[in-house]
């Protein structure tokens, strides 16, 4: 059975800039609490007894490290034995996922099979199946893959060339076209080591692949292990899986999984209709009965799948409509939020439209603003009856009243 997981989390996450300035992408929040605490529960509620996160950079560390600690918060939580840890790679700098799990495995001296999970991406599988397959495969490395439907899935990805019994013989990189695909199934970047990969990690060999900065398991070890004719297999037995590190891939993972977990794993203590409710607090029960309320006396709109967490408040004639409402945003009188995400503690004023955007932590959006298709960082201020269309805004800007912005990054 898997016992232990890798996560390496290194990278600055620029393809969700700027919801990842000033925060690791694994800290982003995902239907409303930190992406990281998804992959973790995936992991231990199928067994996996220690997880070990490849940070690399400060941001990364500190963001992480002052959520989860030492494990314990999420053992309290979830109620996981006593033994359960999270633990940390040391303060050495890696050139690439590889490089971060071989310094993992040198300095706590790992030397069993172990599961690699990318920071950036929720899944769910059996992992049980996963080592069943792996050990009957005698496989060096099992690769992790999702069959995709058509071209804008497959060309961000590595794509894998397939023996008929699913040996993988090479991947091609990103194809720009269908017929360039081998398959259609792509490289989720979950990856199951064998305990003689796991060593060959920290071979002369690698060592040198390190100094010329060649240690990413996509472009330079898994083509290494392929050349040298080792046993790399593709296991497909996998619910569902997103690569969340854009921001529209970011949304479309929210929405599924708003749309197709139980409500346990969503947190959800009721539920209205298509409106899932998160907080189990008596005020936050309070404002849930008088939200429902509202709704049923047509005060309130909500369409589709809504995600509403602890202690929100949503004022009357506004429409919600495929959307994530985060903890303690306000919600003001006659606002309109259509497919986007508003993250925790953000302020909606009176007559603001939001539609098809993710607003970050701590925003501050005034009266009649409208905003379509953008990405607003965290902390930012937006002043009344202000325009904004496929932009950008870094974290702790200011936009003034009434003003105008299509198609910019505001840095």
């Amino acid at each position: 059975m898997i016992k232990y997981a890798v996560i390496p989390l290194g990278g600055l996450g620029t393809r969700l800039y700027p919801l990842t300035v000033e925060t690791s992408k694994a800290m982003i929040r995902f239907l409303n609490r930190p992406l990281i605490e998804f992959i973790i529960y995936r992991l231990i509620q199928q067994g996996v007894k220690e997880i070990y996160l490849g940070v690399s950079g400060y941001i990364n560390y500190r963001n992480i490290y002052d959520y989860l600690g030492e494990g314990y918060r999420l053992s309290a939580k979830y109620g996981l034995p006593a033994s359960f840890r999270v633990r940390y790679q040391p303060l050495e700098d890696s050139v690439g996922n590889a490089d971060s799990v071989r310094i993992v495995v040198e300095y706590y001296g790992l030397k069993n099979p172990l599961l690699v999970v990318q920071g950036d991406t929720v899944f769910d599988m059996d992992l049980l199946d996963l080592w069943n397959y792996h050990v009957g495969k005698e496989s060096f490395m099992t690769i992790v893959l999702k069959d995709m439907e058509n071209i804008e899935d497959i060309k961000d990805f590595g794509v894998a060339l397939l023996d008929p019994d699913m040996r993988i013989r090479g991947f091609i990189e990103k194809p720009k076209r269908l017929e360039d695909a081998p398959s259609r199934s792509v490289n989720t970047g979950i990856y199951l080591l064998s305990e003689e990969l796991v060593s060959l990690l920290s071979t002369p060999e690698i060592l040198e692949m390190r100094k010329r900065g060649e240690m990413d398991f996509g472009k330079d070890i898994i083509p290494k292990l392929i050349r040298e004719n080792r046993r790399v297999y593709g296991f497909k037995k996998i619910k569902y899986w997103f690569d969340v590190g854009t921001p529209k891939r970011l949304f479309e993972a929210s929405l599924y999984l708003l749309r197709n977990l139980d409500p346990a794993e969503l947190e959800v203590t009721d539920t209205w209709n298509g409106v899932k409710f998160q907080g189990s607090s008596a005020r936050s029960k309070a404002l849930h009965k008088e939200i429902i309320s509202r709704a049923e006396e047509k005060k309130l709109i909500f369409e589709g799948d809504v995600l509403v967490g602890r202690h929100v408040y949503i004022g009357d004639y506004s429409r919600i409509r495929d959307s994530i409402i985060d903890n303690y945003t306000i919600v003001s009188e006659g606002s309109v939020i259509e497919g986007s995400i508003v993250m925790d503690r953000s302020y909606i004023g009176k007559g603001s439209h939001i539609v098809n955007s993710i607003i970050g932590r701590h925003v501050k959006i005034g009266e009649n603003v409208f905003i379509e298709g953008s990405v607003i960082g965290d902390n930012v201020k937006i002043g009344n009856q202000s325009k904004l269309i496929k932009c950008k805004i870094w974290p702790h800007k200011e936009i003034d009243p009434e003003v105008v912005i299509e198609n910019m990054a505001i840095k």
